[in-house]
């Protein structure tokens, strides 16, 4: 029987591109009986890489965000632990989870991801768009290269875990979201294979020194563009070898989403070998507090 306690600490909002406020959320997470609720902004981009978009926060409602997730913490307080957060891209060159400003926002935690890549010709684009602009951006960015690809999107990675300044690791493979058959380059193949190998090596090695965790999301599932959880099973496996920490998210854009097939992400990390995740317990002396909680 599965008795352990969840939360989602990656959730979106009308503040960006989720469907519902932050009061419904709350309320959704508190029927549910979620040890935590953390709301997760998309980070503004706009100032900082002058890309247009329609998922991130708005630069001009940042503080107003704040306010309001601040609010939740108030008036749910001794109900439901209401965590204030952002997930940030990093895009080389231009911003990451490093960024010193974002340090200043008081934030409890935030979640580094790469949803962009920058290409050698044409636009950056991101790897999780529809299929069509997806393909769009390999045939103009990398000449129809969907190895090309995959090995931007692995450095990319690379350089934000290296760079840190994160407390929880997105989606690390959101790549395999547009190739489930292989159309692009195969999640089986020996590139590809070399590659979550030396990230998971990498992870391992940072996380030793620094404590973040790395989150098993459950959103392409709960969206209908997947069949696993990001990381996937073989990825996980690899990442239990090297005992790095994992939690458990929902990567929630509709408040019935919170603890979306959190039972199929908790079968995968058993399936994986592992016997604990962790929750998010706040921050003490400036770094993120963890507790170890049995599948």
């Amino acid at each position: 029987m599965d008795t352990m306690q969840y939360s989602c600490l990656h959730t979106h909002t009308i503040f960006c591109d989720g469907h519902d406020d932050i009061e419904t959320i709350c309320r959704s997470a508190y029927g549910k009986g979620l040890f935590a609720i953390g709301f997760s902004a998309h980070a503004p981009i706009h100032k900082k890489t002058g890309f247009q978009s329609d998922w991130h926060l708005r630069d001009d409602r940042l503080e107003e965000y704040l306010d309001a997730v601040n609010t939740a913490r108030r008036r749910w307080e001794g109900r439901l632990q209401v965590f204030l957060g952002l997930e940030v891209d990093y895009i080389p060159g231009l911003m990451g989870p490093a960024d010193q400003d974002l340090h200043e926002l008081g934030l409890d935690y935030s979640i580094g991801s790469v949803h962009y890549v920058v290409p050698p010709r044409g636009k950056p684009f991101t790897v999780d768009d529809a299929p069509k602009e997806f393909e769009t951006g390999i045939r103009e960015g990398f000449a129809g290269d969907g190895t090309a690809l995959m090995e931007a999107y692995w450095d990319t990675v690379e350089a934000m875990i290296r760079a840190g300044g994160f407390d929880i690791l997105g989606h690390v493979d959101l790549v395999k979201k547009n190739t489930p058959q292989g159309q692009w380059f195969s999640l089986e193949g020996a590139p590809y294979c070399r590659r979550i190998a030396g990230v998971a090596g990498l992870i391992a090695e940072t996380v030793t020194g620094s404590p973040w965790v790395v989150e098993v999301n459950t959103g392409g599932l709960n969206r209908v563009i997947t069949q696993d959880t990001y990381p996937s099973l073989p990825f996980l496996r690899l990442l239990n070898e090297k005992q790095v920490p994992v939690i458990i998210t929902a990567d929630a854009h509709r408040a019935a989403d919170v603890d979306g097939h959190y039972q199929t992400a908790r079968e995968t990390l058993l399936a994986a070998g592992y016997a604990h995740a962790v929750l998010f317990g706040g921050r003490k002396g400036g770094l993120p507090v963890w507790i170890r909680e049995p599948l």
